[in-house]
């Protein structure tokens, strides 16, 4: 698998012990359990799809791979742009089969601004080969702290939590 460079610093992206978010919360029992790094270009991690997501025989579901790069593009949206997000659009090139039980990597940048509003971003999910196994665009709408909050997305100290680091 891909080592961290050593001529890099990295950031572990902080989450909260009781979120129950399906992809990154440590509280979901059934969830993904991804965790976070950046170097501040870019936001990866690493983990391993356990086999109660499986589609086919031994591969991973195709929603499952979606939401892996849905939230790694979101983590960096987050946390490259100081923003609280929301995906707008995405769409997802399965490239060769992922499966179940090894690890993956999947890392995600900003490849535009277009407005205060929207922001696009790339995500990529390489197998434990190092091969680009699925690639992702997507369009997040960048959205005001207030406006998160009053929509429900989350309360104002979890908000104010993710925009510090």
């Amino acid at each position: 698998m891909n080592k961290i460079p050593k001529d890099k610093a990295y950031t572990q992206l902080p989450v909260s012990d009781d979120h129950n978010c399906f992809a990154c919360g440590p509280a979901n029992p059934h969830g993904l359990h991804m965790t976070f790094l950046t170097d501040g270009e870019v936001v990866f991690s690493r983990l391993t799809v356990p086999g109660h997501l499986r589609g086919w025989n031994n591969m991973v579901h195709g929603g499952v791979i979606s939401t892996i790069l849905d939230e790694v593009m979101s983590w960096a949206a987050i946390h490259l742009l100081k923003s609280i997000i929301v995906t707008r659009t995405m769409s997802v090139d399965f490239l060769k089969p992922v499966f179940i039980d090894q690890q993956l990597k999947a890392e995600a940048r900003v490849t535009e601004v277009r407005s205060r509003k929207e922001a696009l971003l790339q995500g990529d999910l390489y197998n434990h080969d190092k091969v680009l196994c699925a690639s992702a665009r997507g369009s997040f709408a960048l959205l005001k702290p207030e406006v998160a909050e009053k929509l429900g997305i989350a309360a104002a100290e979890e908000i104010k939590a993710l925009l510090e680091k």
